[in-house]
């Protein structure tokens, strides 16, 4: 999962991406509310954690013109305003979840693993593709009721496919979930989870469709 920290806060900010990313989320990290505003015009990401006093532009000011334009992208603010009016005013804004500084990184990654849940129509944490399952919180991967061990890289590339099974995926949309900004990406890295992948898993765990992109079978046996 691709996230945007909105943080204004240079050691908290570089404190956020870094701990999101030992989490396994793929995090972009920007301090002030107009560079938010420019990052979530992309839609690259699947959730954003949004500070309140920005500089440039208020949170609530960039939670307003997102919901403005109907986006529907899950925001977590991540604030020390802790009074109960702050709270309403948050989450009346469009906010979908509300947590005070300071936090636990912990308690923030499940809040962000909750919200993108919901956000895709689960009520379930294990995602569930014919007999293969996936846990992001515990980042556990089951073929067949037997464990397969995966890397970082690895372990995001399974879960974007089984989010997206049954739908072709091409190769810039596979790289823009799991490469961040500044982010260096080699040439035949895609190429390489992907047969990592098929070893640990078995070949037919995702299909190329040469000139296409790649497909994960809904009816994995």
């Amino acid at each position: 999962m691709r996230i945007l920290v909105v943080e204004d806060d240079a050691l908290l900010g570089d404190a956020i991406q870094a701990g999101l990313r030992q989490k396994g989320f793929v995090a972009d990290w920007v301090r002030d509310g107009a560079a938010a505003d420019h990052a979530i015009e992309s839609g690259e990401h699947a959730a954003i954690v949004l500070d309140l006093g920005l500089p440039r532009r208020s949170g609530l000011e960039v939670l307003a013109r997102l919901r403005a334009r109907k986006d529907p992208v899950p925001v977590l603010i991540l604030t020390a305003r802790d009074t109960v009016e702050d709270r309403i005013a948050g989450l009346d804004a469009g906010a979908d979840d509300y947590l005070v500084k300071p936090f636990d990184l912990g308690e923030l990654a499940a809040r962000l693993r909750a919200l993108t849940r919901r956000a895709g129509g689960s009520a379930s944490s294990t995602i569930v593709v014919g007999t293969l399952s996936l846990d992001p919180a515990t980042r556990e991967v089951t073929w067949r009721g037997e464990a397969t061990a995966l890397s970082r890289k690895e372990f995001s590339l399974l879960h974007a496919f089984m989010l997206n099974a049954g739908r072709v995926m091409s190769r810039e949309q596979l790289a823009e979930k799991l490469y961040g900004w500044g982010e260096e990406i080699e040439s035949n890295a895609l190429e390489v989870h992907l047969h990592h992948l098929r070893r640990k898993l078995f070949p037919g765990v995702v299909q190329t469709l040469r000139g296409v992109g790649y497909l994960m079978p809904k009816d994995l046996a």
